[in-house]
C-alpha cells in the first residue's frame, strides 16, 4: 500500500526538418485548413439542427467511474438503490438523513476518476459570518477530506446532504495519503491551511488504508522512524494514535462538529491483522476525544462471526448486496454509498445540534 512516485512525463520527439520540407509544408497546411472550414461548417449544422449541449459530458446516473486506488473496476454486481422520500415506505431512512420530504436521491452517486486534491467553490465576495442555526438561506458547511476511501464515498454524501438544503460541502481527498507517510503527504500541515479558507462547521475525514505500514518522519527523504505495526505493535499504536489525536484536536477547534471514519477489513488475514492496530488505535484517540463521533465502518462491513463480510445489507431496499471492490479492502460503488448513508445520518445529527431544523 505504499505510494509510488508518478511515472516520468516523456517529451515529444521533435525531428530535424528535412529539405524541400517548407513548400511541402505549406501545401499541407492549406489542405488541413480547408478540410477545417468544411468540417467547422458541418459541426455547426449538425449542432443547430439536434441543439446540442455545449456542458461537458458526464456519466449518467447510476455509472460507475473507477477512483484511482480504490480498486473499482466500473461495474457493479448488484445495481444501487435510489432514496424517493416521497414514498412512504421510505419516510424513516429520509427522517434519519435529515432529507427534504419530496427529495429524491438518484442511483449511483458517481465517484471521480484520478486524483482530485480539492474542489473549489469559485472566488466570490465574503459574506457577513452568521452564526445562526443552519438554514437554506445559512447552510452549514461541510468538509470531506482524506484518502481515496473519501473520494469514493465523498460524492454520494455530498448529494445526500444537498437533500437536506441546509449543507454546503466540500471534499478534498488525496489518493494512497494518510498519517503514516507525511514524506509524501503531510494532511496536518494541508489542514492547517485549508481549515482557515474553508471555515467548516463540519469535518468529516479518513485515513488509514495507506497507514498500515511503517511510520516515516515529516522530511523529503524517506525515513522510519517506527516500522510496520504487526512487528512493533506497541510503539507503533503508541505513535499512531499521536497523530490521529493531533489531526482530531486540530480539526476540533472553533467548536467544529468532527466525524471520523474508520476502515474496513480486508480480505487477507495478514493485511487484516495491520489494519487491525490501526483501527484500534484511532478509535482509542477518539474516545479520548468524546467530541469525536467515530464512524465504525470495520463491523458496518463485516460478517455475524465479525469477520470479513462480501455481501451486507442495503437501507435503501433491504437488499444483500455486493460491497466490496476487486482488492478485497475497498469498498465499491454500493459499499461506498451504504457507507454514506451512514455518515449522512451523523452529520444530520451534528446539524441538529447546531440548530437545524430537520
Amino acid at each position: 500500500m505504499s505510494p509510488s512516485a508518478p511515472p516520468p512525463r516523456h517529451r515529444a520527439e521533435i525531428r530535424p526538418e528535412q529539405a524541400g520540407a517548407p513548400n511541402y509544408w505549406l501545401r499541407r497546411v492549406g489542405a488541413l485548413a480547408i478540410v477545417g472550414l468544411i468540417g467547422y461548417a458541418g459541426a455547426i449544422a449538425i449542432s443547430g439542427f439536434f441543439g446540442g449541449d455545449d456542458g461537458p459530458v458526464q456519466s449518467a446516473p447510476g455509472d460507475s467511474v473507477a477512483t484511482a486506488g480504490t480498486g473499482n473496476t466500473g461495474s457493479e454486481a448488484e445495481a444501487s438503490a435510489a432514496i424517493d422520500c416521497s414514498d412512504d415506505t421510505e419516510g424513516e431512512l429520509c427522517d434519519e438523513l435529515g432529507l427534504a420530504e419530496d427529495a429524491t436521491v438518484e442511483e449511483g452517486g458517481t465517484v471521480p476518476a484520478g486524483d482530485v486534491e480539492s474542489s473549489e467553490p469559485p472566488a466570490t465576495d465574503p459574506e457577513p459570518e452568521n452564526t445562526g442555526p443552519p438554514s437554506p438561506d445559512n447552510p452549514a458547511k461541510v468538509y470531506i477530506v482524506g484518502d481515496s476511501d473519501a473520494g469514493t464515498f465523498g460524492p454520494y454524501l455530498e448529494t445526500l446532504l444537498d437533500g437536506t438544503l441546509v449543507t454546503e460541502t466540500e471534499l478534498n481527498y488525496k489518493v494512497s495519503s494518510g498519517l503514516a507517510r507525511p514524506d509524501f503527504f503531510n494532511w496536518p500541515e494541508e489542514l492547517e491551511t485549508k481549515l482557515p479558507e474553508v471555515d467548516p462547521d463540519i469535518v468529516v475525514v479518513t485515513f488509514g488504508g495507506n497507514d498500515s505500514q511503517g511510520l516515516s518522519l515529516p522530511q523529503d527523504e524517506l525515513e522510519f522512524m517506527v516500522g510496520d505495526p504487526v512487528s512493533n505493535e506497541a510503539e507503533w499504536s503508541e505513535e499512531y494514535q499521536r497523530r490521529a489525536g493531533e489531526v482530531m484536536d486540530l480539526l476540533l477547534e472553533d467548536d467544529r462538529e468532527v466525524i471520523w471514519v474508520g476502515i474496513p477489513n480486508d480480505d487477507n488475514p495478514d493485511v487484516t491483522a495491520a489494519l487491525a492496530i490501526q483501527d484500534r488505535a484511532a478509535k482509542a484517540a477518539a474516545a479520548e476525544r468524546p467530541d469525536v463521533v467515530f464512524v465504525d465502518t470495520w463491523e458496518r462491513f463485516s460478517g455475524r462471526d465479525g469477520g470479513w463480510a462480501e455481501f451486507v445489507v442495503d437501507p435503501r431496499d433491504n437488499d444483500g448486496k455486493d460491497v466490496r471492490a476487486d482488492d478485497g479492502f475497498h469498498l465499491n460503488q454500493t459499499g461506498a454509498e451504504i457507507l454514506a448513508i451512514d455518515i449522512a445520518i451523523e452529520v444530520q445529527n451534528a446539524l441538529r445540534e447546531l440548530g437545524a431544523d430537520l
